[in-house]
């Protein structure tokens, strides 16, 4: 009887060690953040002009998809300076050339940027559709989402050894837009956040705005801090490219995201 008893301590101690570990344990991943979350200052934004070079991107009425979303981007660059002092601005590109899309996120992963943000061009077989949307990585796999990015993901084909440099991933594939996807996850809700004051910046000034949407686009899998992917408007549609085209047009779409990035700034930078 004793020595029963004896062992039942035994056991609930052991038991009661496993608790405490597993307590722990449990704890520290409940309060674990990743680094990148934890900062509270934006200081570097890297803005991102899709395509460039051999790599047009949509065309249509003469217009391609590479010049227009250089020139917002480089008018990006310089209404974020003007507006935010002492803002940095890295450009993945800042002239008509090709960049692998790993490449556009290594540069600002190296950079340690704050923020990351690819400007392009909507298109669609119908020409009547219009308006901006803007995007950050998910698993929202609506077909009109999806068919997005597998437009804007379809430039890997340019590249050299684009099947190892992406470890296979197929847009088609829910497995791979999972596995994908969650790389992104641990700063989905900041990315949601600025894509959102993106699409309200963009309404007042009477832009026609479609949503925040998520899909998974390669251009964003791969950077380590918040960053969205935003459609300008669609390239397809007469009247909206013309507007996309326009010096006035790229001065108001730029000025619009770099009022969004300042109050996105102001709101991270006050929070604790």
């Amino acid at each position: 009887m004793t020595k029963r008893t004896k062992l039942n301590k035994v056991q609930i101690l052991q038991q009661y060690k496993s608790t405490i570990s597993l307590t722990l344990l449990l704890l520290a991943l409940c309060s674990y953040k990743p680094l990148g979350i934890q900062k509270i200052k934006i200081n570097t934004v890297v803005i991102d002009a899709g395509h460039g070079g051999h790599d047009v991107g949509s065309t249509y009425g003469g217009a391609k998809e590479k010049d227009v979303t250089l020139q917002i981007a480089l008018k990006l660059g310089k209404a974020l300076e003007e507006q935010i002092p002492g803002i940095k601005v890295v450009f993945t590109r800042d002239t008509d050339v090709f960049i692998e899309l790993h490449e556009r996120a290594g540069i600002a992963n190296r950079m340690n940027a704050d923020l990351f943000i690819s400007v392009h061009c909507n298109a669609n077989k119908k020409l009547e559709v219009f308006g901006t949307e803007t995007y950050s990585m998910g698993l929202n796999k609506t077909e009109g989402n999806l068919n997005v990015a597998k437009r804007e993901n379809s430039v890997i084909l340019l590249e050299k050894d684009y099947e190892e440099q992406y470890e296979g991933f197929d847009p088609n594939s829910p497995e791979a837009n999972i596995y994908f996807s969650f790389l992104q996850n641990a700063f989905l809700e900041q990315s949601l956040n600025l894509a959102s004051k993106v699409e309200t910046q963009f309404t007042l000034i009477n832009r026609n705005s479609r949503g925040v949407k998520q899909a998974p686009f390669m251009v964003l899998w791969r950077s380590k801090m918040p960053s969205i992917l935003i459609e300008t408007g669609f390239i397809s549609n007469k009247a909206e490219r013309a507007f996309l085209t326009s010096e006035t047009g790229q001065q108001e779409i730029a000025a619009a995201i770099a009022k969004a990035v300042d109050g996105y700034k102001r709101q991270v930078e006050k929070s604790k």
